[in-house]
């Protein structure tokens, strides 16, 4: 409860400077010492406002606390007396010195002498010490820049510097969900509710009817105009809805702290804000009205009852359906599971492969069988296509049936929803398919407000959507999730109809169907993924499992948002989210544990467990029918067991006339998507045609292909041997695995490489006899060093990570003094000078895969990591700054702009994103236009970036082709694609002056192109720079610039060397070499031969 106090303190002292209370939130700060603020501090400083500057300074700390306090006092107290010594103003110096300085005296008696020897000087600056003093202004300012990092330090005030990150009006936003939460329990809710007080609790006053309503209002007594006085602004908070009122959860419909409202004037303002926010045609709108005397009857009457305790003596056991009569065999491991909401005995199935069946349970049967194929390609987004075409494996995350059996829906694990018509037995015709969500959709429900019958999505994308179900059109966005969101619950109660939706972080919210924001916001036990569902009596449960495995079953008190009773039974440690489904109004079944496991809704202990006869998985998918007759149960072995309860196998219903099913087909995915859908080159085609229907390729100003590409001299220059170039192999006294990552320091004398087993090898450069400088030369050989001090390797921590899996990362500080590293496990910072490691930080998962030094200061870092977020972390406080989010793969690469003052990420899902620093918000975002036709070597191909010179362009590498993109509008002004048969692209680099892009590939091809046009200067084959004896498999992996040098850089090999390349003395620039008749370039004289 203290936590909760304090944070209360904290929410109302926002609420008071959001307000302009400001005295009263400082009054605050000091009463309760939970705050200190350093801004006003330093305005009272810079002010010379120097009692009020002490008066809250000593609410925090004494004089006497310790050094740092006492030396906060005293700088205080000493600029005090110098400004006014510095004026002339003798007496009243002598005054602070006598009562301000003097309880400093008993340790700084030879200080104090001669702060009294001041009063002797006609102008301080006479007095050695004083000197460069110049004025008032600018001594404070300096003086400030000290007292901060003391206050940093002091162990009574560093802990209370930085104000906990809230979501403005966080108070006032809690407030309207209270409220909203009485409203909804209302026994008569109106739509438009009159509060005028927080004192107690809301409640609505019955109106007998309308015309009763509408007669309060007369000339001789209106009613008061609309206003809210407290309109709540989440967008800072989380995304913001797509309608112009989203950035308020309180509306004209909603709840507000205001005067009672015209209800005339919000039916006009309901029409005209719908209209607005959402672009629906008018005759397509649903306003929820307000409910009639005889719902209101019968929803009380319901509650009423639902209120009484249930009186019977029920046998659960005998209800209970746990002999197994049917094995169904599905073919591919079951996901999702629904039965027909009348024909009892009618299952539906998803799977893992994108397959979804129908079987008629009582007679084994299969009714039908689809295969996962894209109904209408071309219509689908161009990011569809290129994660389709990336990765084409999908598979079902739900399905489920209308409320009348009419319709069925499949949600997919890659943006599609697709709905299907279905009369009898095997008569289901395609409907409607949707691309839903960007990444995968994690449910689909559908709900009928006001009969209107919608399709409820989710997904990967963090939003909640609502489709009309006869045509697919979007009738609502709901966006407020920060994190995506796993599952949904509709219902209603009377005429008033919600929805809820639960993140993957246990985040629950509640939405009414009106684009107006959440009503209600809490967390789920656990913080993990849940789902939740109504019995028919109205009861409210959930079942779910954080992140460490634990698994929550528990009922709600839906009035008040709290936990009514936790159930027992369910395990610790689970690898899986644990799945649950309700029987009638009497049990509780979840599959945990290899076994089904049951509750009787009313008492917290575990009734029993049914095994199904052994062969389930350890947290199976159950489903009953309506009727609580049949329980289906996924098995091992691609299985479904279908259980009854005793004496009732006979009385269950068959269907007739069923039709052999002979057109199941048993393949994977990649068959059906190649025979079914589309083959992969129309994919592409149609992806073409789609693309330049919509005019996104305009983007690419520039695109070129490798197919015949000769040198910028009209014939292809080709390097061959070592006698062509000059190269430099580095030594080594070690046997190196593969080089993950290579860079040269900013002063351009050392390298630096990072192998696959964490070590890490440093080469310095002497100084050499051609150009009395330290810098890396092809001519000299730099020495593996270590300092004099340390025997050993700088080595990354490696726990808890997966050697295969790893990617290795690291940064180099802008003073070459510090290195940020990691190779799957902690990151590791390094002293250069010593090889010291001075911290570690950040134990997996999830594991760094990428690192960026902040380019205007060095202790803030951006870390792209393998659970799609990026990092911003503040090293020197150890706190974390924001968390971005966005990509749905591992970040891969990260770059800042200092010039336009942004960060650019790119991932393994083949996006780039481009944000904001200032305020770390994502300011856009693009895929990768991979070519037509290419398929990435791996299913997770990272990206890589790296900003021009001119700080405003960008290279990105993915090994199927390097693009060039203008920053600010993320514009691809460039584009080079391989030709057919050539390898893919390994890695590559701007040269420091950005003039030409450094390439290599896989098959060991090192290329060197015209930055501007992409046209190749040369190409280096492997027969240039690798041994005689080299093993085939070896190629370059990471590939360097320098930093001064325009013509040097070096690659990493899998085979762990490092080559360094600089072109032939007598060309002296790459661009100047000249071929011979058959294409080689000339060779160089003998002296000039390669080091190896």
């Amino acid at each position: 409860m203290a936590a909760l106090c304090k944070d209360l303190v904290l929410l109302i002292s926002q609420f008071l400077d959001e307000e302009g209370f400001k005295e009263t939130a400082r009054m605050l700060e000091r009463e309760s010492g939970y705050y200190f603020s350093m801004k006003f501090f330093e305005d009272m400083i810079r002010s010379g406002n120097w009692d009020e500057a002490e008066r809250y300074l000593s609410c925090f700390t004494k004089l006497d606390d310790n050094r740092y306090s006492t030396k906060i006092y005293f700088e205080i107290r000493k600029q005090k007396f110098l400004e006014v010594l510095d004026n002339n103003e003798r007496s009243k110096a002598l005054d602070i010195l006598m009562k301000d300085l003097k309880a400093f005296a008993p340790d700084n008696e030879e200080l104090l002498k001669e702060m009294t020897l001041l009063l002797t000087l006609n102008n301080i600056r006479d007095h050695e010490s004083l000197s460069m003093y110049s004025d008032a202004e600018s001594a404070r300012k300096v003086m400030m820049v000290e007292l901060k990092k003391v206050i940093e330090a002091n162990p009574l005030l560093r802990d209370k510097l930085e104000f906990p990150n809230i979501a403005n009006h966080r108070l006032r936003r809690l407030i309207n969900q209270s409220l909203n939460w009485q409203h909804m329990h209302c026994a008569y809710p109106q739509p438009n509710p009159d509060i005028r007080t927080l004192f107690v609790d809301h409640i609505c006053v019955p109106i007998p009817s309308d015309d009763h309503l509408f007669s309060a209002a007369s000339d001789s007594n209106p009613l008061p105009s609309q206003t809210t006085s407290m309109l709540v602004s989440t967008s800072s908070a989380s995304n913001s809805t797509s309608s112009s009122e989203a950035h308020s959860s309180i509306s004209s419909e909603a709840l507000s702290l205001g005067v009672p409202t015209n209800i005339a004037m919000i039916e006009v303002l309901e029409d005209n804000t719908t209209v607005n926010d959402s672009g629906i045609p008018q005759n397509r709108i649903v306003n929820l009205k307000r409910p009639s005397n005889e719902e209101i009857s019968t929803c009380m009457q319901e509650i009423s009852d639902a209120s009484l305790p249930d009186q019977s003596s029920v046998n659960i056991s005998d209800d209970l359906p746990k002999n197994v009569f049917r094995i169904l065999n599905e073919g591919s491991s079951p996901t999702s599971m629904d039965f027909h909401p009348e024909k009892q005995t009618v299952l539906l199935v998803g799977t893992t492969v994108g397959d979804i069946g129908l079987w008629e349970v009582s007679s084994g049967e299969s009714l039908l069988s689809r295969n996962f194929k894209v109904w209408d390609i071309a219509a689908c987004s161009m990011m569809f296509k290129a994660t389709l075409l990336k990765d084409p494996s999908v598979s079902v995350n739900r399905v489920a049936w209308s409320p009348e059996g009419g319709l069925f829906g499949v949600a997919y694990s890659k943006h599609l929803v697709q709905i299907y018509s279905y009369n009898e037995a095997k008569d289901a015709q395609q409907q409607l398919e949707i691309d839903a969500h960007v990444g995968g959709v994690n449910d689909l429900t559908f709900s009928a407000p006001e009969k209107q019958l919608l399709v409820i999505t989710c997904g990967d994308d963090k939003i909640v959507k609502a489709w009309d179900a006869t045509d697919g059109v979007k009738m609502y966005t709901f966006e407020g999730h920060d994190a995506p969101v796993y599952s949904l619950c509709p219902y209603s109660k009377g005429n008033v109809h919600f929805v809820f939706a639960t993140s993957v972080n246990g985040n629950i919210k509640v939405w009414l169907y009106d684009n107006l924001g959440a009503r209600v916001d809490y967390d789920a036990p656990g913080l993990g993924c849940t789902s939740m569902a109504y019995s028919g009596d109205r009861r409210l449960f959930s079942c779910g499992t954080s992140r460490s495995g634990e698994s929550f079953l528990v009922e709600w008190d839906d009035s008040e948002g709290a936990i009514k009773r936790t159930y027992l039974g369910l395990q610790k440690s689970s690898s899986r989210v644990v799945q649950f489904d309700i029987m009638k109004n009497q049990v509780l079944a979840a599959g945990d544990e290899h076994v089904i496991k049951i509750w009787d809704m009313n008492k917290i202990e575990l009734f029993t467990t049914i095994d199904a006869e052994g062969g389930l998985p350890a947290n199976p998918c159950v489903r009953f029918n309506k009727e609580g007759t049949l329980l289906a149960v996924s098995a091992n072995d691609n299985k479904i067991k279908i259980l009854a309860k005793d004496g009732s196998l006979q009385s269950l219903h068959t269907t007739e006339n069923c039709l052999d099913d002979d057109f199941r087909v048993f393949s994977d995915t990649l068959k059906k998507l190649v025979s079914e859908a589309i083959s992969k080159d129309d994919c592409a085609q149609d992806a073409d045609e789609a693309v330049a229907k919509n005019g996104n390729l305009k983007a690419v100003k520039s695109k070129i292909t490798g197919k015949d590409t000769m040198s910028k001299s009209g014939r292809l220059i080709e390097l061959n041997s070592p006698s062509q170039c000059q190269i430099l192999r580095l030594p080594s006294h070690m046997k190196a695995n593969k080089i993950s990552r290579l860079i040269y320091n900013n002063a351009g004398n050392s390298i630096l490489a990072l192998t696959s087993n964490a070590t890490h090898l440093y080469w310095k450069w002497p100084q050499n006899d051609f150009d009395l400088s330290d810098t890396a030369a092809a001519k000299v050989s730099p020495q593996l060093w270590q300092p004099r001090s340390y025997s050993g390797l700088m080595t990354n921590d490696l726990t808890g990570s997966n050697p295969e899996e790893t990617v290795p990362c690291f940064a180099l500080s802008r003073n070459d003094s510090y290195l940020m590293s990691s190779s799957g496990g902690r990151i590791s910072l390094y002293n250069l000078l010593k090889f010291k490691t001075m911290l570690s930080i950040m134990q997996p998962p999830p594991a760094a895969t990428c690192i960026a030094f902040h380019p205007q200061d060095n202790n803030i870092l951006a870390i792209g990591r393998d659970n799609s977020t990026i990092l911003i972390y503040n090293v020197r406080s150890a706190k974390v700054i924001t968390i971005l989010e966005g990509h749905s793969k591992r970040v891969s690469g990260l770059a800042f702009s200092n010039d336009l003052n942004l960060l650019v990420s790119s991932g393994a899902d083949a996006q780039i994103f481009v944000w904001n620093v200032e305020g770390w918000y994502k300011q856009r975002s693009t895929f990768l236009q991979i070519p037509n036709g290419r398929i990435p070597f791996s299913l997770s191909t990272d990206t890589h970036i790296q900003f021009h010179q001119n700080q405003t362009e960008f290279l990105s590498v993915h090994e199927t082709h390097l693009a060039i993109y203008e920053t600010r509008k993320l514009e691809c002004v460039k584009q080079w694609i391989p030709g057919d048969f050539a390898a893919p692209i390994s890695h590559a680099t701007f040269s420091c002056d950005g003039q030409m892009v450094y390439a290599s590939f896989l098959d060991g091809l090192v290329s060197i192109f015209d930055a501007s046009d992409f046209q190749l200067y040369c190409q280096i084959n492997p027969t240039a720079y690798l041994f005689p004896t080299s093993s085939l498999g070896v190629y370059p992996i990471a590939i360097a610039a320098h930093p001064q040098e325009r013509n040097q850089f070096a690659v990493g090999l899998t085979d762990g060397g490092v080559i360094v390349f600089e072109p032939p003395i007598s060309a002296g620039k790459w661009s100047m070499l000249t071929a011979d008749e058959n294409g080689s370039a000339s060779k160089l004289p003998a002296e000039s031969e390669a080091n190896y």
